[in-house]
């Protein structure tokens, strides 16, 4: 009963000086709707949802293929990551769904010219279907900003 107690007691504390706390944060023009967050802050660490290869404000992929798909999908990335007071150096890592796994060279190409030195920790997945027909969605986890 006595360490019910003390639990119960510290529930209450406001919490400690430097606690974790997670800060939405908004990319003006990217909310169509959707039931997610664009990116969340805890820390020092962003964690972006899962970006697809649509210029701003549209809800069309990027035509011809997965190339310009990837490309429009690092560069929203890219925005996303600017406006949280980041950069594409600081991803630490990011994971690649592909529709199709044949897609896996074109993507790598693109994908490369975005991280030509020291790029992040990288899982790449394939399945039968993206949101909005894209050939091409990746999430990333990156420190904020010194």
């Amino acid at each position: 009963m006595r360490t019910l107690t003390i639990v119960a007691l510290l529930a209450l504390l406001p919490p400690a000086a430097g606690a974790q706390e997670k800060q939405i944060l908004h990319l003006p023009g990217a909310s169509l709707g959707l039931p997610f967050s664009t990116a969340v802050r805890v820390g020092n660490m962003i964690y972006l949802s899962g970006q697809i290869g649509t210029p701003p404000e549209s809800r069309q992929p990027a035509p011809g293929g997965v190339g310009p798909e990837t490309r429009q999908t690092l560069e929203n990335i890219k925005r996303v990551l600017e406006h949280a007071g980041s950069s594409m150096d600081r991803v630490v890592k990011c994971t690649v769904f592909l529709q199709d796994i044949a897609d896996y060279a074109a993507m790598n190409q693109v994908y490369a010219t975005f991280f030509p030195k020291d790029p992040p920790a990288r899982s790449t997945v394939a399945g039968s279907g993206l949101a909005l027909g894209a050939r091409v969605e990746i999430e990333c986890m990156a420190l904020a900003g010194a």
